[in-house]
């Protein structure tokens, strides 16, 4: 059962699982926060160890608050779109032809029925996204098979609202955000590296660390990096 703690102004979500040790976390953008402890664990254990991280989470919250957020996308006319951490301008073509988009230098060019909504717009560059990590996400895969000795069954690109990427371990899949196309390719790199590290190590535990650091061992500033980085405006569901 679930149950909630209550810091002043702070609401702390605790759930009960089979895990050892107490995961602490803090989701855009918002703010919210959840608390993972083991199963036998008291309530005032839990708030105990809740207080003792409160300088944390309001750190967290105070990130998440003032961070950018990107204007809302409306695939528009010289409207700003970033693609591997570049900013490039959407040119808008109508014609009657199957949608696709091209591109040159700086310019994407997305070719569209007359007549085609905001929505429709944006479902053929968000397909046009996932052609683009398709090109680049086997390559990479590949080369950390071989360093961690690791094998990915399949990999799954789709929009994730609070995470950059998921490990299911047992099936051996992992699962990319498809908004890390906008983002400079080696935190694609990065987040590639972490998911799979988590084949070896499920938990962010003291090991997991370990191996993260000996394979990519500016993993700090990456993940720094690609936190700092805005977000994207959308209605985020919590």
């Amino acid at each position: 059962m679930n149950q909630t703690i209550q810091l002043g102004d702070i609401s702390i979500l605790v759930t009960r699982k089979a895990v050892k040790h107490v995961h602490l976390s803090v989701y855009p953008p918002s703010g919210r926060v959840t608390l993972v402890a083991p199963v036998a664990t008291r309530l005032d254990i839990a708030r105990a160890y809740a207080i003792s991280r409160l300088g944390w989470i309001r750190e967290q919250q105070s990130k998440l608050r003032s961070q950018a957020r990107e204007a809302p996308r409306k695939f528009i006319e010289r409207e700003s779109h970033y693609l591997w951490g570049r900013r490039h301008l959407l040119t808008v073509v109508h014609r009657e032809t199957k949608p696709f988009v091209s591109l040159d230098h700086r310019r994407i060019t997305l070719t569209v029925r007359p007549g085609s909504d905001a929505q429709k717009r944006a479902e053929v560059i968000h397909e046009w996204h996932k052609s683009l990590l398709h090109e680049v996400v086997p390559s990479l895969v590949n080369k950390w098979e071989l360093k961690l000795k690791v094998k990915v069954a399949r990999y799954f690109l789709q929009r994730m609202k609070t995470k950059w990427g998921s490990c299911n371990h047992k099936a051996g899949r992992i699962r990319l955000n498809t908004q890390l196309v906008t983002k400079p390719k080696d935190l694609l790199e990065y987040v590639i590296v972490h998911e799979m590290i988590h084949l070896i190590e499920p938990k962010h535990s003291d090991r997991f660390l370990t191996i993260l650091g000996e394979h990519y061992p500016t993993w700090r500033e990456a993940r720094a990096e690609l936190n700092d980085l805005p977000l994207a405006a959308e209605a985020w569901k919590e």
